[in-house]
């Protein structure tokens, strides 16, 4: 027999072995997926975020920061996330807030995160949300039964009032100064009198021999250089602190002291941390490494440009049945020039 002849018994031959050899690799990879089952995708969410307002130009919290620069927070801190957002627009207005809960309700969304201002309509919100099992998160204002994330007026006015003083105690020990509280001072509804007083309390008690006075612009920045230029002409040959409510006050309050030739003797902190003082990719920075000579020495954050990215975590935990905080204040510091690149580095964020 040739060698030809034998060729097809061999094949013959080694077919049961390799089948075998198939089954074999078949069952050992069924063994191996049952000890080990496939990662499962984390489960998404679908959570709803209520807005104050999306209003163009309207600025939110006596801040230079807008609903939507809020809003958008959101949005791009929901990416990488397994959240999908339902976006709500309160429009400050009752109806359309109940009416956004409602139809939350309807969607069967797995949390509500509420932003809206009066008391008794976040009551009844949170009365809603409770009947149909949907778990709250409240944004700057209570909601009863909920978590509360947002801005602490004291804590901030007390960052500003400190960094002036400090500043002060530096560079003018011993001269005569006046320490100026400037803005609407009146303005309950964004809690400035609170940052009022969380301005004067360390100002009192680091430079006890400054007076302390206060003009209040009635939330109209024209009125800056009037009431700062008399402020200015009764008190010569004395250096002024000007704490500034808001950062459109407090670059008013700039040009106001350039215009009398008063920078020399005057610094300057802001509250808030906006847009007009941290700038943009390509737009002027008043707070730069690069504009050491500003007599705005800093601003205070906010961050209501970052508020999606503390709150969505917040609301992950909640959903995921961890235990969170009743109240988680927003982180409030004073961005200079020593560290506004790190917290606003010199390129959009977005």
């Amino acid at each position: 027999m040739t060698a030809g002849a034998t060729r097809p018994a061999q094949i013959r031959g080694r077919r049961p072995l390799a089948a075998f050899a198939v089954w074999a690799l078949l069952a050992a990879a069924f063994l191996v997926a049952a000890a080990f089952p496939a990662v499962s995708q984390p489960r998404r969410y679908t959570v709803a975020f209520a807005n104050i307002t999306e209003e163009p130009g309207l600025t939110v919290e006596g801040t230079g920061f807008t609903g939507a620069d809020v809003r958008q927070s959101f949005v791009l801190a929901a990416r990488g996330q397994p959240i999908d957002l339902v976006l709500y627009d309160n429009q400050k207005d009752a109806a359309k807030a109940l009416a956004n809960v409602a139809d939350a309700i309807r969607r069967k969304v797995d949390l509500y995160i509420q932003y809206f201002p009066d008391p008794a309509l976040n009551k009844d919100a949170a009365e809603m949300l409770r009947r149909a099992g949907i778990p709250a998160l409240a944004v700057n204002y209570p909601v009863t039964g909920a978590p509360l994330y947002g801005m602490d007026n004291s804590a901030a006015g007390r960052v500003a009032g400190e960094a002036l003083a400090r500043f002060a105690s530096r560079a003018w020990a011993g001269q005569p100064m006046v320490a100026i509280v400037l803005g609407n001072l009146a303005d309950q509804a964004n809690g400035l009198p609170e940052r009022v007083q969380g301005v004067r309390e360390p100002l009192t008690r680091l430079l006890p021999a400054a007076r302390i006075i206060a003009l209040d612009t009635r939330g109209n920045p024209a009125q800056v250089s009037l009431l700062l230029g008399k402020a200015a002409a009764s008190s010569p040959n004395t250096r002024l602190l000007i704490a500034a409510l808001d950062d459109t006050t407090a670059l008013s309050a700039k040009s106001a002291l350039e215009a009398i030739g008063r920078t020399a003797d005057a610094a300057i902190v802001g509250l808030g941390c906006d847009r007009s003082v941290h700038g943009g990719a390509s737009e002027k920075k008043e707070i730069d490494p690069n504009n050491r000579g500003s007599i705005l020495i800093g601003s205070v954050a906010f961050y209501l440009d970052r508020y999606g990215y503390d709150v969505l975590p917040l609301a992950l935990r909640i959903l995921r049945g961890e235990s969170v905080p009743g109240r988680t204040p927003t982180r409030h510091i004073l961005i200079t020039t020593a560290n506004v690149w790190r917290e606003y580095p010199p390129y959009d964020m977005q």
